[in-house]
C-alpha cells in the first residue's frame, strides 16, 4: 500500500469527547471515555503540543490548550518536578518527581511558548517553563523532552536564560550521546545541535534516525509512530534528503492502513486513534495516547502533503 497524496486533516471531535473541566481521561472503552482511570500529565502534555500547533486553530481547539495549561500548572510543584497521575474526582495520586512526565511537560510548554496562538497561553506556558527548567532529571528521556521544549523557547526567545542553560545542560551530558532507540533521542540530539550551533550532534542525532528508519522501529503502536513523525519533521527542517518527508508520509499511511493489520487505526470522521495493533488486530478503544499519536502524525504529514486538502 503505498503512501497518500492527501493527507487527512487532523479532527479533534473524539478529543473533546473524552474530555472533561480537569482533563483529558487516559483511556477509553471504544469511543467512550473510562473516567475510573483518571487523566495523566503524559497526556496533557502532548494534548498541549498537539492544540497550540495546529494551524487556525478555532475555539475548542483553543480550549483544549488552556485545559491542558491549567493541569499542567496544576501538577508542578514549586520547585520544578512535576506529578503524573490526577483520579477522575481531582485528587493527586503521586508525587512530584522528575520522571519523564517532567521532560514531557517541559516539552509541551516550550512548544506552547513558541507556537500558540493565543497570548495568554504564550505567557503562562514561559512562566510554568521557567519554574521546572530550573531542575534536571538523572533519566535521559525525560531531558530528551526537556531539551525539545528548551529548544522551542529558544527559536522564539534566543537569549532566554533558562532554556539555554537547561538546553546546553542537556547537551554536555552523557545522555546526549546515548543511542538509545528512542525516536525522541534522536530529535533532541538533532534540536539541540541546530540551537546551540553545534554540528556534529546535529548529526549525531541524524545518523541515529537514519538507524531507526534502517531498522524499521517504527512498527507497531501509534505513539512510536508519532514519534518518529515528530523527529522526521525535526531532521527534513535540516536536512534536505527525501528520505525525512517520505517517513513522515509512511508514518501517516501507517494509520491509513498501511500496517500489519491493513487496517485503518484511527476514525477519520471523529479524530479518535485505536490504542494498539497486536497479533489478535487492532485494539478499536480510543484513549488519549492514541488518539492524541494520530493526531500529530497528521499534523506533521500536512507539511509534505503534496495535494491540497
Amino acid at each position: 500500500m503505498t503512501e497518500p497524496l492527501v493527507t487527512p486533516l487532523p479532527v479533534f471531535d473524539h478529543l473533546l469527547h473524552i474530555s472533561d473541566r480537569r482533563g483529558t481521561f487516559e483511556h477509553a472503552l471504544l469511543t467512550e471515555p473510562e473516567r475510573s482511570g483518571g487523566y495523566r500529565t503524559d497526556d496533557m502534555a502532548r494534548l498541549l503540543v498537539v492544540a497550540t500547533r495546529q494551524p487556525d486553530p478555532d475555539g475548542a481547539v483553543n480550549g483544549l490548550a488552556g485545559l491542558a495549561v491549567r493541569y499542567l500548572n496544576e501538577a508542578q510543584s514549586y520547585a520544578g518536578p512535576c506529578r503524573n497521575h490526577m483520579d477522575d474526582k481531582g485528587n493527586w495520586v503521586d508525587q512530584p518527581s522528575l520522571e519523564v512526565w517532567w521532560g514531557r511537560c517541559l516539552w509541551a510548554l516550550g512548544t506552547a511558548a513558541a507556537h500558540s496562538s493565543v497570548g495568554l497561553v504564550r505567557r503562562v506556558a514561559v512562566i510554568q517553563f521557567e519554574r521546572a527548567g530550573k531542575v534536571r532529571s538523572p533519566s535521559p528521556l525525560a531531558m530528551a523532552y526537556a531539551a525539545l521544549g528548551a529548544a522551542e523557547v529558544l527559536s522564539v526567545e534566543p537569549d532566554h536564560a533558562i532554556a539555554r542553560a537547561l538546553l546546553t545542560a542537556y547537551a554536555d551530558s552523557e545522555s546526549a550521546a546515548q543511542t538509545s532507540g528512542a525516536a525522541v533521542m534522536a530529535e533532541a540530539m538533532i534540536a539541540a545541535g541546530t540551537t546551540l550551533e553545534r554540528p556534529a550532534l546535529c548529526q549525531q542525532g541524524l545518523d541515529l534516525l537514519n538507524r531507526l528508519l534502517d531498522d524499521e522501529v517504527v512498527d507497531r503502536q501509534p505513539a512510536a509512530v508519532a514519534e518518529m513523525s515528530d523527529a522526521c519533521t525535526r531532521a527534513a527542517g535540516v536536512d534536505a534528503s527525501p528520505k525525512w518527508p517520505d517517513a513522515v508520509r509512511a508514518a501517516a499511511a501507517w494509520f491509513e492502513g498501511a500496517n500489519d493489520s491493513g487496517e485503518p487505526m484511527w476514525d477519520s470522521q471523529t479524530g479518535g486513534g485505536y490504542d494498539g495493533l497486536g497479533a489478535d488486530g487492532v485494539d478499536r478503544n480510543q484513549g488519549a495516547m492514541s488518539t492524541l499519536a494520530v493526531l500529530s502524525t497528521m499534523q506533521n504529514a500536512q507539511r509534505f502533503s503534496t495535494v491540497a486538502e
